[in-house]
């Protein structure tokens, strides 16, 4: 069983708080997505859910998201709070966005008993850039500053 220090409890409670919240969000907003790629620093394959839950301003959304990556004796945990603009491309279904924000980032090392597994949680920040359909497919990449993994590329689908 892994130790709990406050920081980690803070961030379960975040984590499980925004994976309720995020079908109740859904509702009012202009769609959630799911959303699967690979990573690399960490090499990674992962899998993740986002919610366009705010619109700032005109074409100005808050996209919370949570993203989990697997792969080389690591388990990596991003609570992603991401700012997006959207433009829209002329004669085109498709919008370009582009955008960034802060993150949390859980890292689990598992070794080779879970007694002598560790945790560590730190910060992170995304800077993003994709092509997507209102509803629909989409596709992005991500760079990370800190504990964010270097690179992204995914590929995901949009509900309303």
């Amino acid at each position: 069983m892994l130790k709990h220090s406050w920081p980690i409890r803070c961030c379960l409670t975040l984590l499980l708080l925004s994976v309720i919240a995020m079908p109740a969000m859904a509702q009012r907003s202009r769609g959630a997505g799911l959303v699967a790629g690979v990573s690399a620093s960490p090499d990674q394959f992962y899998i993740g859910g986002n919610v366009m839950a705010g619109k700032i301003e005109k074409d100005f959304w808050f996209r919370p998201g949570l993203e989990v990556g697997f792969g080389h004796s690591t388990t990596l945990v991003g609570l992603n709070g991401e700012f997006v603009y959207l433009m829209d491309l002329r004669k085109s279904p498709w919008t370009a966005y582009f955008g960034g924000g802060p993150a949390i980032i859980i890292t689990t090392l598992h070794r080779d008993s879970p007694a002598n597994n560790s945790t560590d949680v730190g910060p992170g920040f995304n800077f993003l850039a994709g092509l997507r359909k209102s509803q629909g497919i989409f596709g992005e990449i991500k760079i990370g500053a800190m504990d964010s993994p270097a690179f992204k590329i995914g590929i995901g689908y949009s509900f309303k």
